[in-house]
């Protein structure tokens, strides 16, 4: 049999279990909660009655939730004795309360201050981690849950993070409650957010450089293989290659075949601005991003850089012979704007993408002999000699 402090403390216990809390303070059909107390034995009323006494009262003196009695026949007792055996609570408040504890107590109403005040849908969010709920007040998390609502991929339009601005936010507001935004964002948009980085999901500036991959696909005209570099420095930095390629994901660099005077840079994501580097303008540039709305986003902020660069495997074709296999739920979509620089087949294809329930292709996985025979293709079109 199970005393009033001994379910306390369990229940104190269940209350640290994010998976529970969840549950009980999000979902009604939770309750009421049972907790067996378990009756008396026959020899415990024989032989040590005053502790069944003192068990019996203990639970007559619980004034939450409801505690279910039985009448029972005990050998060697003439009379039915009645017994506690259930104890039901009914509601999240029973619970917090039943659990005797002051700190759940109080963790209990600031959790439901600051859920008051913010969008359901960042409530099993909440629930779940409460440290940063307990660590900040009420009106610091619903202003973050505010910011989240409102911001928007690509939001920043290349500015820092400490210049988005947004009533009640100061510069240093984001920095300060980083973790807390990038969940609520991915509740928002399917974990994009944690999956691209906060500053590549808001196109916002770093204050740490980017650095970008540069592999020689010709073998002969870096002195490593692959070499990382600060996106900034290719500004004033002209590789020594006829031929460039740039690679959205860095992951594919597995895929690139060896190719005469090209170097590949890879893993720009959304940071394209470097290539606005005059130099380029004297090079055959490509671009390879994946085939979803945000590869032929990034495309045409690649061509607005560099208008005369070649788009590689980012058809309505490819995505149709690919789709059946590999094509996926693109979590969160980059809106279409009509003055993007797309051509006629990849602004179709970006609207075929969109109406999509799997709009997603992701340059992974691409079967690379279509990827060799892409870039081959390109550079095999050109003239070694650079642009005219």
């Amino acid at each position: 049999m199970k005393s009033p402090g001994e379910l306390a403390a369990r229940l104190a216990r269940q209350w640290e279990n994010p998976a529970v809390r969840e549950l009980r303070l999000l979902r009604p059909d939770q309750w009421p909660v049972s907790l067996q107390i378990g009756a008396p034995v026959s020899s415990s009323i024989l032989t040590d009655l005053n502790s069944v006494r003192d068990h019996v009262a203990a639970w007559r003196s619980v004034r939450i939730g409801e505690v279910r009695w039985e009448e029972k026949r005990y050998r060697g007792v003439s009379d039915l004795v009645t017994v506690p055996i259930l104890w039901q609570l009914h509601r999240p408040s029973e619970w917090v309360a039943a659990a005797s504890d002051r700190a759940i107590q109080l963790q209990f109403r600031h959790l439901e201050s600051v859920v008051a005040e913010c969008d359901e849908r960042f409530h099993a969010l909440l629930v779940r981690r409460l440290s940063w709920v307990l660590e900040r007040s009420a009106d610091e998390v619903a202003s973050v849950g505010r910011l989240a609502l409102a911001l928007r991929p690509g939001a920043a339009g290349g500015r820092p993070l400490r210049a988005l601005g947004h009533p009640g936010v100061d510069s240093k507001f984001i920095e300060r409650h980083r973790s807390l935004l990038v969940a609520m964002l991915d509740v928002l948009h399917n974990g994009e957010v944690s999956s691209r980085g906060l500053e590549a999901f808001l196109d916002a500036s770093s204050s740490d450089d980017h650095w970008l991959m540069l592999a020689d696909l010709s073998g002969a005209l870096l002195p490593f293989a692959q070499c990382r570099v600060p996106a900034r420095s290719l500004m004033t930095a002209p590789l020594p290659a006829d031929h460039i390629l740039i690679v959205e994901n860095e992951q594919c660099l597995h895929a690139l075949p060896r190719a005469p005077g090209t170097i590949a840079i890879l893993g720009a994501g959304l940071n394209l601005k470097w290539m606005q580097a005059s130099w380029l303008s004297d090079r055959h540039v490509a671009y390879w991003g994946d085939v979803d709305t945000w590869g032929l986003s990034m495309l045409a902020t690649a061509r607005q850089y560099q208008p005369r660069l070649t788009a590689l495997l980012m058809t309505e074709e490819l995505f149709d012979s690919l789709a059946e296999r590999y094509a996926v739920v693109e979590p969160t979509t980059m809106p279409f704007q009509s003055d993007m620089q797309l051509s006629q087949d990849e602004a179709l294809l970006y609207q075929t993408l969109l109406a999509s329930g799997r709009g997603r292709l992701e340059q992974e996985f691409i079967p690379p002999d279509r990827v060799e025979r892409a870039v081959l293709d390109w550079v095999g079109k050109n003239s070694v000699d650079r642009l005219q």
